[in-house]
Order: C-alpha cells, then structure tokens, then sequence
C-alpha cells in the first residue's frame, strides 16, 4: 500500500553502487528511513529529489520501524534563499540536527510543525537568528528543561526582575542578581514573547541588536549547562555567523 507522507530530508547515505537511503523528518511518523533505489544514478529521476533538505509529500511503500521505499517526492518548497546563502545553510542545518535531537526522545507532531514553519520563516527573508532563538526556546521543554518566565528562579518573586542567567536558569531579581551581568527590560520582555509566539503567525520582525545578542547569549548559556547537547553544527554556524 502506497503511503504519503510529508516531511524534510534530514540525511542521504550512499547504498550500493546506484541507491541511496534516506532519513526523512516526518510529522505522522518522526524520523524514518527510505530505500530509494536507483537515486545515484545521473538519469534516476529521483536523484535531485533525494538531496538533503529537499522538502515535500514522500510516495512511499511504508514499512513501521523498518526500511520503507520511496516512489517518488512531490516538492512542496525548494528553500532558494536558503540554499543560495550559506550562512543560512548553517542555520537550517543547525535546527535540523536540534530538531531530530528532540524527535529521537520523544516524537511530537508540534516539534515538526515548530521546525518546518520556523525554516519557512528564515526562506522568507526573516532574521534567522531570532527565528533560531524562538525555536530554541520552544523546543526546551521536550528536552525536559523547560524555562520558568514568570518568576525569580532563586526566590521565586515575580517583582523587580532585572535580568537572566544562563548558568543560573532564567530570570534574577534583583535580590538575587549578583554577579550576572544586567540585560535590557527590553530583552526580559522579549523573551517571554519568543517563547509565546506563533511562528507561523510572524510577518516582520524590528529587534535591536542589543536585546538580540543577550537573548542569544542566555540560549548559548542555557542549553550548554542544561540540555546535555553537543552539536557540531552550532559550532560550524558560530563561525559562519559569527554569533
């Protein structure tokens, strides 16, 4: 029975001689891996459709915790801008390899509506570097670490907060605030607005670089001492972006 799903390619291996297998991030099913056969080979219709991050409808013969085949790929977006920058390539690979990070503990049809809406978001010419951060942000309580914005993480006190700490976990008031060094009101209030926002919704975006670079540096922070995570992609787009 032939299946259709969609989802992102998140990886390509070579098999054999003239196929290949893909890993493909999917909203019904998570990350699955198709045997496409024949996509090496420079006449296979399938090889331009096979490539990493190409995203659409996958006609497959799916098999569950198994080796599926694929028929063929219905192109949904080809992601120009972002294939034509690489600086944004970095982005994009950066929140794949987050993204199937967070799919593997735990499938959740919203952990791939979150990625894909968010790619569509940095094709479209929207800071890629908050959009980054706004998916940071809303994929941490699936990593189980999940930020409280509401009050002072050592006192509790929802009163005079004055920054956040990544070491520390969040928001300091200014009871507790010793040695972190103070951010804008402005980014305490953005940062709960990154964490509530709907992405899809986003048409424009007007930050400062200042609140930018603090919320950056908190997210740095936070997911180096809380979510166990090494991604060697974040460190490739560091450098590339020079953030």
């Amino acid at each position: 029975m032939i299946t259709e799903v969609e989802g992102l390619i998140v990886k390509e291996s070579p098999y054999g001689d003239t196929s290949k297998i893909i890993q493909v991030l999917t909203r019904e099913y998570g990350i699955i891996s198709i045997m496409c056969k024949g996509a090496k080979s420079m006449k296979s219709r399938l090889r331009s459709l096979t490539m990493r991050f190409t995203y659409g409808i996958f006609h497959i013969y799916y098999k569950e915790n198994k080796l599926s085949t694929l028929i063929t790929v219905d192109i949904i977006d080809n992601f120009t801008n972002i294939k034509n920058d690489i600086t944004l390539i970095s982005y994009m690979a950066y929140l794949t390899e987050l993204t199937t990070q967070v799919i593997k503990q735990g499938n959740d049809k919203d952990v791939y509506e979150e990625f894909i809406n968010g790619i569509i978001k940095i094709n479209n010419n929207l800071d890629p570097l908050v959009i980054t951060n706004i998916l940071e942000l809303k994929l941490l309580p699936y990593l189980g670490v999940g930020l409280n914005l509401d009050s002072c993480v050592k006192c509790g006190s929802k009163n005079n907060i004055i920054t956040i700490d990544g070491d520390a976990g969040g928001y300091l008031c200014s009871d507790c605030q010793i040695q972190e060094r103070i951010v804008s009101p402005k980014t305490i209030k953005m940062l709960r607005m990154y964490y509530y926002v709907d992405i899809k919704s986003i048409t424009e975006l007007n930050i400062s670089e200042e609140v930018k670079e603090e919320i950056n540096f908190f997210l740095d922070k936070y997911y180096d001492r809380y979510t166990g995570l090494y991604l060697s992609s974040k460190e490739f787009l560091k450098t590339i972006a020079n953030i």
